[in-house]
């Protein structure tokens, strides 16, 4: 095995597999190789810096798209005293909802906090719609004075179709030995006509965008507006305490909230949930339980730019291990203008991909 596929494989391992080093050091012990944890977290050090052309240059792909998903997840971190709560941040872009042509690609940044000043300056100079859910951090990006521009808000309807889901999964209040009139039939009835909106976007799904609007403005648009116009009127009869009370307040409580959740109506590119993003994050979440914690701030820096690579590998259907591997052999001898060539949905049409 040489370098580049032994350092491919402990990437891979340690971010794809959500291996720490110190476990892929016992097992190359158990197999007679001796490689200390120093030794191979160096490795890894020297791939995130030998990588960072292909990183800079998904990012750059991603901040070009009109339509991102936006998500963070918390990551635990090293600090004195303690572990604190540190963030993991992806921005993805996934056109192949309404067949924009475009391939798929995410970036993921750390930070050690969850304030505004993180997402303000992840999309500094972005302008589009950012699909994303109900945090606040993420006002600073939709104002007006904003430079070049507010952001469009879309949120995401899966996080306001949870909130009454829970009030009203029948099986869920089973199991936990709950009396049945403890299901909420608003919150029930609220699901019910939410999911015959996800209904029409399955039938859309991978429609060129101006197909979808059409469809949208013609089948979604009644059902929102009736969803609307029922939800104000069951909320006027319930208490401000009441927990539907807060899922209906969810859609509604802020100005622009309402208009936020239908954006979608207006374009045809604006998908009805957030789950790409989540999607993204999903090895992040996997992964915690096997890493528990981030040693350090680089170390932190280093697995977003991992998740960078490896997450866009297998959004593009490649094998994330064979395709660092060959990039890690190639990117030393290849001109500066050429390195595009090595990108994910460029390497995969390649002979030497094949071979890999």
């Amino acid at each position: 095995m040489g370098w580049p596929s032994l350092i491919a494989m402990l990437v891979f391992e340690k971010y794809g597999q959500h291996q720490p080093l110190n476990r892929q050091a016992e097992r190359f012990a158990r197999e007679g190789v001796e490689l200390s944890l120093s030794t191979l977290a160096d490795l890894i050090g020297h791939a995130t810096v030998a990588l960072q052309p292909i990183h800079t240059l998904i990012e750059s792909h991603v901040r070009t798209a009109h339509r991102l998903h936006g998500d963070d997840t918390t990551v635990p971190l090293l600090a004195r005293g303690g572990a604190k709560k540190a963030r993991l941040w992806t921005y993805v872009r996934d056109d192949r909802p309404w067949n924009g042509g475009a391939p798929p690609a995410a970036f993921f940044c750390f930070s050690r906090d969850r304030a505004a000043t993180n997402p303000n300056q992840h999309l500094a100079g972005w302008q589009g719609v950012l699909q994303a859910d109900a945090y606040g951090g993420y006002n600073d990006l939709y104002r007006g004075g904003r430079d070049p521009g507010p952001v469009t808000s879309a949120l995401c309807w899966a996080h306001a179709r949870r909130k009454f889901f829970e009030l009203a999964d029948i099986a869920g209040t089973v199991r936990k030995g709950k009396p049945a009139h403890q299901i909420s039939p608003v919150a029930l009835e609220a699901v019910k006509r939410i999911d015959a909106i996800f209904d029409i976007e399955r039938e859309i799904n991978g429609l060129d965008a101006d197909a979808r609007l059409a469809v949208r403005r013609k089948l979604s648009r009644p059902l929102v507006n009736g969803l609307h116009d029922w939800l104000q009127q069951e909320r006027a009869k319930l208490s401000r305490h009441n927990k539907v009370t807060k899922a209906i307040n969810y859609m509604f409580e802020k100005e622009g909230r309402w208009q936020a959740f239908t954006t979608f109506l207006e374009d045809g590119r604006i998908c009805l949930t957030n789950n790409a993003a989540e999607r993204a994050l999903r090895g992040v979440a996997l992964g915690r339980k096997s890493w528990l914690f981030a040693g350090s701030e680089r170390g932190g820096h280093r697995a977003a730019a991992m998740y960078t690579l490896i997450v866009t590998a297998k959004m593009n259907d490649i094998d994330p291990q064979a395709w660092l591997a060959d990039v890690l052999a190639r990117l030393p001898n290849m001109p500066v203008s050429r390195v595009h060539e090595l990108l994910p949905w460029n390497w995969k049409s390649q002979p030497l991909a094949k071979a890999a």
